[in-house]
């Protein structure tokens, strides 16, 4: 947790805007990266497809685009996972979120939850990897277990959510996954952040970053602009 109250710096330098909607126009991902863009934000989050857009909207601004795999519910073909990530990485994507397997981790098959989340790692051949936990639909105890298989498979992250279950991240939430982690990977809080105050809730929690659907809006009300 937090010492001090997030800074107006760390606030924007810690949003990934997002846009994982299955309808999503190209002119909507192009207004996306315009905005974070405009508002110096640390990133956009979008589906594979955009990828090579937003590259290209993006370039020389400094903005990460992120994108996702095994998204959202982590019930395909491992290896069809890892093709997906490998052609996210060609396709130029900084940073990769991977959705943990699920029905393995509420049953208990813990090494298979941690090959897969290894096998992504792999194919993201030094690119970071965030894994998603889907928190709401874990206990404490499965979390703990998670994050174990997160740092084993060589995770840059862990991360709470989707945004498609039923929960999306809780400060409390936040809060487990930095004492399990600690310092040896980062802490991403996504799902229902909508405004300002939540996200400085989740940064003070120990999140590094925060994804959101509203970061132009978020930057809006930090910066009056």
């Amino acid at each position: 947790m937090r010492q001090a109250a997030p800074t107006v710096k760390e606030v924007l330098g810690a949003l990934e805007h997002t846009l994982l909607a299955a309808t999503a126009s190209p002119a909507q991902v192009e207004a996306l990266c315009d905005e974070a863009a405009a508002h110096g934000l640390l990133g956009v989050c979008v589906n594979p497809l955009f990828i090579a857009r937003c590259k290209a909207r993006l370039a020389g601004t400094g903005v990460r685009v992120v994108t996702v795999v095994g998204f959202p519910l982590a019930s395909s073909f491992s290896e069809a996972t890892e093709l997906e990530c490998l052609l996210a990485v060609r396709a130029g994507a900084d940073e990769i979120d991977a959705v943990i397997r699920l029905s393995a981790a509420k049953s208990g098959d813990w090494a298979f939850v941690e090959d897969d989340a290894r096998r992504i790692v792999r194919a993201a051949a030094g690119t970071p990897v965030k894994l998603i936990l889907e928190t709401a639909v874990l206990t404490p105890v499965e979390i703990d277990r998670a994050c174990a298989a997160a740092l084993a498979a060589g995770a840059a992250f862990v991360k709470t959510s989707t945004g498609y279950a039923a929960g999306g991240a809780t400060t409390e939430a936040v809060a487990q996954l930095r004492r399990c982690v600690g310092e040896r990977a980062g802490v991403k809080a996504s799902g229902g952040i909508r405004d300002l105050a939540t996200a400085r809730a989740m940064l003070a929690a120990g999140a590094d970053r925060i994804g959101t659907s509203a970061g132009a809006a978020i930057a809006r009300e930090l910066t009056g602009g």
